[in-house]
């Protein structure tokens, strides 16, 4: 392992040994308490533009597999772990995580102090970063790191969303037979707009019944409002993915256009917020974001509390409750976790019900979009 140097905006320059490729890279630093699927963290299109600091000290240990893959490739700038395992152990396993995180070109850190740094953005909050294996000087990196761009700068939805459009065809993991289910034919269709969109979530809608059409961000509302009256798709959702959900100005608009034409939508963590945007409810940043496997949130309806996973830096308003009905909250610090507008066929959820970490309380809203798809 060669040595890589890491700088934080915060002043806070440390040393440590390298894994992955090599270079230097900019991003936004944050802590994942997630205790397994580092895989699935990395391949989400949502860390784009961050490292992810693990709070798991053993990485590596499983190794990597093609069907634990949410999109084709990693989308994180670099990994922080404590111990880096290259030798893996698991009947899945197809390959290391070094050399996957070589080909997706995807710095790793190893031996250090992720309980040190994981206070510290406890404290201090999510802040931007530098590391790199080429350039060790403290003055190098900080000049290098006040040039880049912010990630709240930077609209990351064009580097991940589809370039084209395409129909899904796998259903959820069947763990009998060690494989995704295959679609079958529905009469009920719907549009994904694809703003980083994770391949379970496309897996649980399939498994509700529907026909899942995936298209690019750039969409235009009125195509799709076209084909909603032409009774061609029957509702539309918008998925996760990276950055500030507040630098997508044209994306707002076609959103906007989308709710007064009064077609059923359905909302996961960007979508979430987007569609608090596109009402006229701007979102604000999170002191470190809420990043792992077991959120506890509460669903004031059935009085059942739900084990979720969550991936996100931003939050809708409190002051959303004036249009929408609030259909969970963060039992960790009380935010707003899903709401359903007033007078509408819309709702959404902050957290990722697909990620399954409860494992399965939080699927039935799947259910519930499949139900209202005209």
């Amino acid at each position: 392992m060669q040595k890589v140097w890491i700088y934080l905006e915060n002043g806070t320059y440390l040393e440590a040994k390298s894994f992955g490729a090599s270079g230097t890279s900019v991003g936004e630093i944050v802590f994942n308490t997630s205790l397994t699927g580092y895989q699935e963290i990395i391949s989400d299109p949502s860390y784009a533009g961050q490292f992810v600091t693990f709070t798991m000290p053993e990485i590596g240990n499983v190794g990597v597999n093609a069907d634990d893959m949410e999109s084709s490739m990693a989308h994180c700038k670099g990994v922080l772990v404590r111990n880096y395992h290259h030798e893996h152990s698991n009947y899945r396993s197809e390959g290391d995580l070094d050399s996957f995180l070589k080909e997706h070109n995807v710095l790793g850190i190893t031996s250090i102090d992720t309980r040190y740094l994981t206070k510290m953005l406890r404290d201090e909050g999510s802040m931007m970063m530098i590391a790199s294996t080429e350039i060790s000087s403290k003055e190098e990196l900080a000049e290098k790191l006040a040039q880049s761009p912010r990630i709240e700068d930077i609209n990351y939805i064009k580097e991940v969303s589809t370039k084209e459009a395409y129909v899904h065809k796998s259903g959820a993991w069947n763990h009998e037979n060690k494989a995704y289910n295959k679609a079958v034919m529905s009469d009920k269709k719907i549009v994904v707009v694809d703003f980083g969109v994770k391949r379970n979530i496309l897996n649980e809608l399939v498994e509700s019944g529907l026909e899942v059409e995936v298209i690019p961000s750039s969409f235009k509302a009125e195509d799709l409002i076209s084909r909603f009256e032409a009774k061609e798709i029957g509702g539309i959702f918008l998925s996760n993915g990276p950055g500030d959900p507040l630098v997508l100005k044209e994306e707002k608009e076609q959103v906007k256009k989308l709710i007064d034409a009064n077609i059923p939508m359905f909302g996961i963590c960007l979508g979430h917020q987007m569609l608090s945007i596109a009402h006229g409810y701007d979102t604000y940043k999170l002191k470190f974001g809420q990043h792992g496997g077991n959120h506890p949130v509460a669903n004031p309806e059935t009085k059942v509390v739900e084990i979720t996973a969550q991936n996100h830096n931003y939050n809708v308003p409190d002051n959303i409750i004036e249009i929408a009905e609030i259909t969970h909250k963060n039992l960790f610090d009380n935010t707003i976790e899903g709401v359903k507008y007033k007078n509408k066929e819309i709702f959404s959820v902050q957290h990722h019900p697909e990620a399954s970490p409860g494992p399965h309380e939080s699927k039935y809203i799947f259910a519930e979009f499949a139900k209202i798809v005209k």
